[in-house]
């Protein structure tokens, strides 16, 4: 009865996170979707400001002739005074007062007009950035949502024993919280903060543009443009990490020297890619395996051996499917349980699913080697 108390819990907190991250989804769309309103009603005011600002300019421009020709009468006038009665200077000069009274009001209108259009302008490239990081942030949580699905989905098909379950299935929680505490504190220290940083940016443009500093703007541009890339990249290496897309496109091989290049580049550190055989593609049962297989081999190697040095092997042949992972780290015992070797079961249960067997050498300060060899059969 424990054990199937055990399990319904579990099903509880599986649906709970599930729950969680559909939630937030629904949160950002509505952001986004309340973000896009707005767009489309200042698209609409800024089509009305522009035709407002055409139309007074039009019109000062007509007044501004007739302010010209009015003041030409007026120095006429002027010229002439004995010829005119004091009734009609007085008229001409108050006619051409009132005049460029009004092309005054009209220009300070045009002015303000202008201004708001700016103001328009400005907000309407803000959204549109609102609305795209948005959409990125629900695309995102839509591949943590299925990385989350996948990945629970696939431990209970590889758990069958009740009692190692319950185990199992705590210790999967635990790593699935440390890996949303990663991505969390990444997505905070990464593109959240850069983020934060454009919308600061953004504000000081739009003062400098204020006092028409021109090259100031284009500087504070370029830094923003600079800011954005940076941010971009982080948002594509955090998805990357989840579940890289090139595995279904190109295959493993393509998608394991793209891994390992990142991940060198990453952490500054040497990573050897060989692969031996015929580069070609696999059943998906075998390229999702042997890229995790790598990936946590990997992660494992940089987190816990500090190696300076480490080397991935895929052999292809027609009867069979290697890897060897080696590291030069600082090795461990392999006979000795730690609490932390999660990891190494899930490989193990993984390597089974596939029919494989996986093989762990390591000694203290001599290094690690992860050999994972599975029978094949195109």
């Amino acid at each position: 009865m424990a054990i199937k108390f055990s399990d319904k819990a579990l099903d509880h907190v599986i649906d709970e996170m599930i729950d969680v991250v559909e939630n937030s989804k629904d949160e950002i769309f509505n952001i986004s979707e309340g973000a896009r309103s707005e767009y489309e009603r200042l698209v609409i005011e800024l089509k009305e400001t522009k035709e407002k600002v055409i139309q007074h300019i039009e019109n000062g421009d007509q007044l501004e002739k007739k302010v010209k020709l009015s003041r030409q009468r007026l120095a006429e006038v002027s010229k002439y005074f004995k010829k005119y009665s004091e009734s009609d200077i007085r008229e001409i000069y108050e006619k051409t007062h009132a005049m460029q009274t009004k092309l005054a009001m009209l220009r300070h209108e045009e002015k303000v007009l202008r201004d708001k259009r700016d103001d328009l302008e400005r907000r309407l490239i803000s959204l549109a950035g609102t609305i795209d990081r948005a959409e990125g942030l629900a695309s995102k949580i839509s591949v943590i949502l299925n990385y989350l699905q996948d990945d629970f989905k696939r431990v209970n098909e590889m758990i069958e024993d009740a009692k190692e379950k319950q185990e199992f299935g705590l210790k999967i929680i635990e790593a699935q919280e440390e890996e949303r505490r990663k991505i969390s504190r990444e997505i905070h220290d990464g593109p959240a903060q850069m983020l934060a940083n454009i919308l600061l940016r953004s504000e000081i443009v739009e003062k400098i543009s204020r006092n028409g500093d021109l090259d100031k703007v284009i500087n504070e541009l370029k830094s923003v443009k600079t800011m954005i890339r940076t941010s971009l990249y982080e948002v594509r290496r955090i998805i990357y990490d989840l579940r890289p897309m090139a595995l279904d496109d190109l295959g493993l091989v393509p998608t394991i020297r793209k891994y390992i290049a990142t991940t060198a580049d990453y952490h500054k550190m040497e990573i050897k890619f060989i692969i031996i055989g015929k580069e070609k593609r696999l059943p998906q049962k075998y390229e999702i395996a042997f890229f995790r297989l790598m990936q946590e081999s990997l992660q494992n190697a940089i987190k816990h051996a500090r190696p300076t040095l480490i080397q991935v092997k895929l052999e292809i042949q027609s009867n069979y499917l290697t890897m060897l992972i080696k590291d030069n780290g600082q090795g461990f015992d392999p006979e000795t349980k730690k609490d932390n070797s999660f990891g190494l079961m899930g490989m193990r249960e993984r390597v089974e699913m596939i029919e494989g067997k996986l093989m762990i050498d390591s000694k203290i300060g001599k290094g690690t080697t992860v050999s994972i060899h599975v029978p094949y059969s195109c």
